[in-house]
């Protein structure tokens, strides 16, 4: 290929089989290992700009040989996520003693592109533009890039002098965007904490009993999926998935009267307070709508007199009790007696309206922080693509310094 019109015209248009080797990890499920083995990273392990090796699997020393016939990896080669959440690319830095599996390798070709100015590339919005308008990712229910479409990738390809400038010029005002990014979640993660001690200081000091001397819970169940009249209804089920924020509005999923009669599922009210007990323990909504549940949530029912904000803040405030207490290897729940246990402050209805006034004022001040936060978390996003559009459209650094490098070189 050779040049587009968004690009100046020395600049080439190539795809990426034309300039490096492009290859993916072993296809095979190799037996994992829990002593002296070598690390497999996969996709999942793939964060911004690192390989995580908390969560590896090992496979033996033999079969990491054997992978590395085909797929070794080396200083400077690049790593892509191919499943799931796609892309990620990593630099290799210093020695690379792993195996990969659902990883493309972008090998390095330092005589044609420098491995910096590649992987800016693939994370740039130009390049997931191109994912979209070429399709190249397959899949349904799980998104996937085959290795055939890796090697179609199309960029813009300078002069090395040009990259090199490119990319110093990259380092230079990315580094101090990231530099703000990490003060701004810093101060997002520091909020999170601010939050979850405005619980412990409502309740401090408090008398306590027991969940269970203070509620009570309704289950709920799900359905046969085999009865396709059963999910035609006009009647919300909740499921964990339904779960997030204050208040819930809407289900992703509806189902019938015979379908509710039929089933173990049962209806909460507006402004029932919904507790999971099950997948994600320990997270509460009121409801704002008649809904019903299935078997991972529970209704929670006082016995005394009280609000639904009262109950929302004081489940909030076990959230992570309710974790601790769960057990499960595939799936983590807190079955009803250990919920029962778990203390939590007992309170006049005065003091109730008191507390969640206090509350509800300080939070407030919480998300107008948290909302400003996460705009200026946007616009930093914002900045940076548009800071990559202008390297890759070759707008980032001027002419005339482009002109006095390419003599120089």
């Amino acid at each position: 290929m050779t040049n587009d019109n968004n690009i100046p015209q020395h600049w080439k248009t190539v795809i990426t089989a034309d300039i490096i080797d492009v290859r993916d990890g072993t296809h095979d499920t190799p037996k994992y290992v829990t002593e002296n083995g070598v690390p497999l990273v996969t996709s999942k392990n793939l964060k911004a700009n690192k390989i995580d090796f908390e969560r590896v699997s090992f496979i033996s020393y033999e079969d990491h040989l054997e992978i590395s016939k085909r797929s070794k990896v080396e200083e400077g080669d690049i790593l892509f996520a191919m499943i799931g959440t796609i892309g990620n690319p990593a630099i290799i830095k210093g020695d690379a003693n792993f195996s990969i599996k659902n990883v493309g390798l972008f090998k390095k070709n330092e005589s044609v592109i420098l491995p910096a100015f590649l992987v800016n590339f693939l994370r740039s919005s130009i390049f997931e533009k191109q994912l979209s308008d070429k399709k190249l990712l397959k899949g349904t229910t799980q998104k996937f890039i085959p290795l055939g479409n890796l090697r179609k990738i199309i960029l813009p390809l300078p002069p090395l002098p040009e990259q090199q400038a490119i990319v110093a010029k990259l380092e230079e005002l990315l580094s101090e965007l990231e530099n703000g990014k990490q003060q701004l979640l810093t101060a997002q993660q520091q909020l999170k904490v601010y939050r979850q001690s405005l619980l412990k200081w409502a309740f401090e000091g408090k008398e306590k009993t027991t969940v269970g001397e203070l509620f009570d819970f309704i289950g709920g169940g799900t359905p046969s999926k085999k009865n396709p009249k059963y999910w035609q209804g006009k009647i919300p089920w909740a499921s964990v998935k339904d779960v997030k924020g204050d208040y819930l509005n809407k289900t992703q999923d509806n189902i019938s009267e015979e379908g509710l009669k039929d089933s173990a599922s049962n209806l909460a009210k507006p402004n029932d307070v919904i507790l999971i007990t099950r997948i994600s323990p320990g997270k509460t909504i009121i409801t704002k709508i008649e809904t019903a549940i299935n078997q991972d949530l529970k209704i929670v029912k006082p016995k005394f007199e009280t609000t639904p904000k009262f109950i929302f803040y004081v489940f909030k405030s076990i959230e992570w009790e309710c974790v601790k207490k769960s057990s499960g290897t595939t799936v983590l729940g807190i079955n009803l007696t250990n919920l029962k246990e778990i203390k939590v402050p007992k309170i006049s209805i005065e003091e109730q309206r008191f507390i969640v006034s206090e509350l509800e004022s300080k939070l407030t001040v919480c998300d107008k922080i948290e909302e400003t936060i996460s705009q200026s978390l946007q616009q930093a996003e914002t900045l940076k693509q548009s800071i990559l559009k202008k390297a890759f459209e070759g707008k980032l650094v001027t002419t005339e310094k482009m002109t006095v490098v390419n003599e120089l070189h």
